[in-house]
């Protein structure tokens, strides 16, 4: 999908605003010149960054309630999805936290975000932080086993989880909620109809 296509969605169906959508541009410019020395997206994507990668992860912004509270992206890479809600984000007091352990890709993310004037922790590892957020994210962090125990064992108060998985997000629910089940709910991605949005509620 082009870059005109995946803005016009952004803005009419998503409420992202004129300023968001010039720092997404920025974002995604600086993003393609440290690919070529660095990896942070498969080149193979890079054509299709607006669709693959910006929209995919700008979706989220329909389940995320900014008016207040906090978020917390695990395993943000080159800032997918956490930079993209970050920029949505316009409310000084809803704070965003990116979990990446690649030095490099925390540079990126610093740098970015110096540039944007977008306010966001950075951390590194994220069992070595006290996660305290209303609102957990993850694109491509781990298995989702994995993800769960993060949620379960590490984050003490009530939150919602929120999960971009591919096309096998029913089978490996079944295998991650196989001993502890957990209220949630599929939503159908919207840049790939085999793609699901996990939101479990994690009440404490």
């Amino acid at each position: 999908m082009q870059e005109e296509k995946v803005i016009n969605i952004l803005q009419n169906q998503l409420n992202f605003s004129q300023k968001s959508i010039s720092d997404l541009k920025i974002f995604v410019n600086e993003l393609l010149k440290a690919n070529k020395s660095h990896n942070f997206i498969a080149r193979s994507t890079e054509a299709d960054i607006w669709h693959r990668h910006v929209l995919d992860s700008a979706q989220l912004v329909k389940f995320i309630n900014f008016s207040r509270g906090s978020l917390s992206d695990l395993g943000s890479g080159a800032g997918f999805p956490g930079m993209i809600l970050a920029i949505f984000n316009n409310n000084l007091d809803f704070h965003v936290k990116l979990y990446e352990k690649s030095v490099v890709k925390r540079h990126f993310l610093g740098e970015i975000s110096k540039k944007l004037s977008i306010k966001v922790l950075i951390h590194g590892n994220v069992y070595e932080d006290v996660i305290d957020s209303d609102y957990v994210v993850s694109r491509a962090f781990k298995k989702l086993e994995a993800i769960i125990q993060v949620s379960r064992e590490m984050i003490k108060k009530s939150h919602k989880l929120i999960i971009l998985k591919g096309q096998n997000a029913q089978k490996d629910l079944k295998k991650a909620f196989k001993k502890e089940k957990y209220a949630y709910k599929l939503e159908r991605s919207i840049t790939n109809e085999e793609s699901k949005i996990i939101i479990v509620d994690f009440k404490k």
